[in-house]
């Protein structure tokens, strides 16, 4: 990691590349991002890979096709869960969302078996899931619930897998696959693709019909150096394969060992492990040694987290969960969110109250609405649940927690907190919450090919009783065990990784704001903004900032917490912005808390078809987003510096 050239993934490929289960794909230019969102054929031609909730990846593509052609009848199209219950879900949705548009569909639904040739169908009773296959013998069966609907009816489905991540995961598409004859599949050829009506929000979704990716091996790819050599095939290995080397030469668990690697993840996540440790299975056996939480809540164990196959499916079943189990009423969206919760809470329920600022005007907005509500019906409950990110993306804002959780206790509402960007290494939320949600696909794996997601509930929290005995009679496990497997192997060190990318964050983001018109007024700098926690709402991060404790009877001795690996920042003019952007050295494509530094032009991705709404809520169009990884530090900041003189170049400074 000692020299600063540029990156090169060519576009529409992987990101991490040489993955076959990549969560990003390469987008590597202002002008690329863009061509994306208009559906502009050079972009549209090359796009093999994008992030699983809005990508449907070419495993589960192939693997649909298979069904439609298997089940459909007049063309129909289907989506593809693990459950019954999942199927019911969308099959639901799908009818609301339908009657509400004016075109009600009734979709079908079908189990589909799926088992080796020289093995029976799984015989247990209510067996849902797919599951890994053990070194010691064949695969066990697949069941997949198909939900087949009119090819017309396909936005509506899509909306449903984009929402709420519920679909199935790639790894278990593959698994599915290996399972089936090697027959050739008809091509199914997608609706053509068209340019999005206003307000509509497409954010990564494919275009136009899937190409071929280029072979990728199973094994895990290390962190990029700020020199890493553009993408080229590699020798395609079997599946098979890739497992023998991941369990003999890499550090997975066997894939046999799924509910060790998933206990290690839920004690990983409640943190009462009082050494975690790189050996295969330590944190899941049953010697690993075990005592009170370091959450800020000394009670959680590792029972009062769940496990999902998403960070979005955790959120939306924080928010059934809600539902479930108290009176109905309207949540609230607290501060400017990733965009998927805010469409959670308006198409599942009775809607929302949007608070897109986090600020305290906004608290004070929240009372005088809960005012009103009471007013108007002074027996019911005003507020359901108040969903808040800490700190937000990708404002990075920080909400007053102290004086939420205060309403939250004199007005009976909850309080669930998606914590995936401050993270429990830099920030405390678990004490203010009720419930907390992470997406683990992001600095908690780190590596970018897997996805995950996980919930935890407060053991101190006024409605603990009822929302746990909730979970426990209904919480289905649908994280597939190779994921969890991956997860497991990847998530072991993230304490020191962590630590590593705060402080590296640290440097770019004080090098770019003292370069700022903010950090240097009157100076005339091409930077208009940088969105840091450092800076932005830095009162309110520090109310949960974790801070060291080194007695010596501690427990769990802690540092200072960071403030974490993503930033934000804007500019003068959109000329800087994209010559910034373009210069910066480092890949480019959806997501954050990656191992290596990923950038995106935020806003013309997540709210290309409402920028005009998004920056009412300082959500500008110059925004580019950046998510800090392990490179050494000094390429780092000359790479920014590069592009920052680049920008600078537009307006002549």
């Amino acid at each position: 990691m000692t020299t600063a050239t540029t990156t090169a993934v060519a576009l529409g490929l992987p990101v991490p590349p040489y993955s076959a289960h990549a969560i990003s794909v390469s987008l590597p230019t202002w002008k690329d991002n863009v061509g994306y969102e208009e559906g502009e054929k050079r972009v549209v031609d090359a796009m093999v890979s994008g992030y699983p909730r809005f990508f449907i990846h070419l495993s589960i593509a192939k693997l649909a096709r298979i069904c439609e052609q298997k089940f459909g009848v007049s063309g129909e199209r289907c989506m593809l869960v693990s459950t019954k219950k999942l199927a019911e879900q969308c099959r639901a949705f799908m009818i609301d969302r339908s009657a509400k548009e004016g075109s009600p569909v009734s979709p079908r639904l079908i189990q589909y078996s799926i088992c080796p040739e020289d093995k029976p169908p799984h015989a247990t009773p209510g067996c849902c899931c797919a599951h890994a296959a053990t070194s010691s013998g064949p695969s066990p069966c697949a069941d997949l619930h198909i939900v087949l609907f009119p090819a017309d009816a396909f936005p509506i489905a899509k909306q449903f897998w984009q929402h709420t991540g519920m679909g199935i995961s790639s790894r278990l598409a593959d698994h599915c696959l290996s399972m089936l004859p090697a027959e050739p599949v008809p091509s199914v050829a997608p609706p053509p693709a068209s340019r999005p009506s206003k307000g509509r929000n497409r954010h990564y979704a494919p275009k136009g019909s899937a190409q071929s990716v280029p072979s990728v091996n199973g094994m895990k790819s290390s962190s990029p150096t700020l020199a890493s050599p553009p993408v080229t095939p590699v020798e395609e290995i079997s599946k098979d394969q890739s497992v023998y080397l991941e369990e003999r030469y890499g550090r997975n668990l066997p894939v046999g060992s799924a509910d060790l690697a998933k206990r290690a993840l839920r004690r990983r996540i409640a943190g009462v492990l009082l050494r975690d440790s790189d050996d295969d299975g330590y944190a899941g056996g049953q010697d690993a040694p075990i005592g009170p939480s370091s959450r800020g809540v000394a009670s959680i164990t590792e029972h009062d987290v769940f496990l999902f196959q998403t960070g979005m499916s955790a959120i939306w079943n924080a928010h059934y969960l809600a539902r479930m189990t108290r009176p109905s009423a309207k949540s609230v969206c607290f501060g400017f969110p990733y965009t998927d919760t805010l469409k959670i809470l308006q198409k599942w329920g009775p809607g929302c109250h949007f608070l897109g600022y986090g600020l305290d005007s906004d608290i004070d907005e929240l009372e005088r609405i809960i005012q009103a509500e009471l007013a108007s019906a002074p027996n019911d409950t005003p507020i359901l649940a108040l969903f808040t990110e800490f700190p937000s993306n990708p404002l990075l804002r920080s909400a007053d927690m102290p004086r939420l959780r205060a309403l939250a206790d004199q007005y009976d509402f909850l309080i669930v907190v998606d914590e995936t960007i401050g993270n429990f290494v830099n920030v405390e939320v678990l004490p203010y919450a009720d419930i907390v949600v992470s997406s683990l696909s992001k600095i908690f794996s780190g590596d970018a090919n897997v996805m995950g997601g996980s919930l935890v509930l407060n053991p101190s929290g006024r409605h603990y009783t009822k929302l746990r005995a909730h979970m426990d009679s209904t919480y289905e496990d649908l994280y597939f065990d190779e994921d969890a497997i991956y997860m497991e192997r990847n998530s072991r060190d993230f304490r020191r990784r962590i630590n590593l990318i705060d402080d590296s964050t640290q440097a770019v983001c004080e090098f770019l704001h003292a370069r700022s018109a903010s950090g240097a007024p009157g100076s005339g700098s091409v930077i208009k903004d940088v969105f840091y926690p450092k800076w932005t709402t830095r009162d309110k991060y520090e109310l949960c900032r974790i801070k060291a404790s080194i007695h010596k009877d501690c427990i769990h001795p802690k540092k200072d917490g960071g403030f974490g690996g993503l930033f934000s920042v804007t500019f003068t003019t959109a000329a800087a912005s994209h010559a910034f952007f373009d210069n910066l050295s480092c890949w480019k494509g959806p997501s954050l808390g990656t191992n290596f530094t990923l950038a995106c032009p935020y806003t013309v991705l997540a709210h290309y078809t409402e920028m005009e709404w998004a920056a009412k809520f300082g959500v500008e169009q110059s925004l580019v987003r950046v998510s800090v990884g392990m490179e050494n530090k000094e390429d780092l900041l000359r790479s920014v510096e590069v592009a920052l003189k680049a920008a600078e170049a537009t307006v002549g400074l």
